[in-house]
């Protein structure tokens, strides 16, 4: 069965129970979502979460599990101001615990970027900083994301990945998360070419070492390492390609996450609309719909 899902929110009083229920109001059997704001460390106590109603609603409805996804700010690569660093492993570790309490084995991780350092370095420092925080029970395995290769990011190669693999001490609680748009944007052939990507991907790390997939289309021409998704089939890759990887056998088990900009309102720029219940109907139908965003705004101004 596909497992599918996309990147909700968590706030106001229902917190991670209204969570669950966006993701079943897109009709999504699978969801990602943070365990607080992205853009800094102000992070709710557990008990305002409200897991336990959360988890009762997913087993209702049959979503066995979700993914969390580690807030931007965290970068294990910064070798220049140690300060960054420090707070990065800090708030790792306890997005970790956040990840387990809440009931998710996996939390994705952007690696980071060297500031200028070099890869060599900015390596050494993200396993480091991992090295600080996994132990041989850690229950949540940490998910380095494949990224598009902008500025000084690390994990846009997948040898780059391995790196970091290689000077993990418990590298068995790693895993990737494929980011569709970061993979092509770095120049990866997956629109012409998947399973050679993927071949290539299981000599460097082992393909079985995919925890999730982020389904994301691209704004951008392949190779342009510029990282700007665009909505499932409307971009750059498209949506016989992205279907291709979305149904391919080899990971009909693996989580599939959108992550697809919202559809902003033509007459009010304050305005954009969520897509994913309409692109997670498009792909469960296998068709495309070239004519989803005027629906959706459509439906809106209803």
């Amino acid at each position: 069965m596909l497992k599918l899902g996309c990147h909700v929110g968590m706030s106001g009083k229902e917190m991670m129970l209204g969570s669950v229920k966006d993701a079943i109001r897109f009709g999504a059997n699978t969801f990602m979502l943070y365990t607080g704001a992205p853009q800094n460390t102000k992070r709710k106590d557990l008990s305002e979460l409200r897991i336990e109603e959360a988890k009762v609603l997913m087993d209702e409805h049959g979503i066995e599990e979700f993914v969390v996804h580690a807030p931007y700010i965290i970068n294990l690569a910064n070798c220049v101001k140690s300060e960054t660093f420090e707070i990065a492993v800090e708030f790792l570790e306890l997005e970790i615990a956040r990840t387990q309490a809440m009931g998710s084995e996996t939390l994705v991780l952007h690696p980071g970027s060297h500031v200028g350092e070099g890869v060599e370095a900015g390596v050494e420092q993200i396993a480091r900083g991992i090295n600080a925080v996994l132990t041989k029970d850690s229950k949540v395995n940490i998910a380095l994301e494949t990224m598009a290769g902008k500025g000084s990011e690390i994990g846009c190669t997948f040898e780059e990945l391995a790196m970091i693999y290689d000077k993990v001490i418990y590298n068995d609680k790693l895993r990737i998360c494929f980011d569709t748009c970061h993979t092509s944007d770095a120049g990866y052939d997956i629109i012409h070419d998947f399973d050679g990507v993927i071949e290539h991907f299981d000599k460097v790390i082992g393909k079985e070492q995919i925890a999730v997939f982020h389904m994301n289309d691209s704004k951008n021409s392949p190779g342009a390492r510029k990282d700007r998704h665009e909505n499932f089939g409307f971009g750059q890759i498209g949506f016989d390609a992205l279907m291709y990887i979305m149904n391919h056998p080899d990971f009909m088990h693996i989580p599939k996450i959108l992550e697809s900009p919202y559809i902003k309102d033509p007459d009010n720029t304050k305005k954009s609309y969520e897509p994913f219940k309409h692109e997670i109907a498009m792909i469960r139908a296998g068709v495309f719909d070239p004519n989803m965003p005027e629906e959706i705004l459509r439906e809106s101004t209803k």
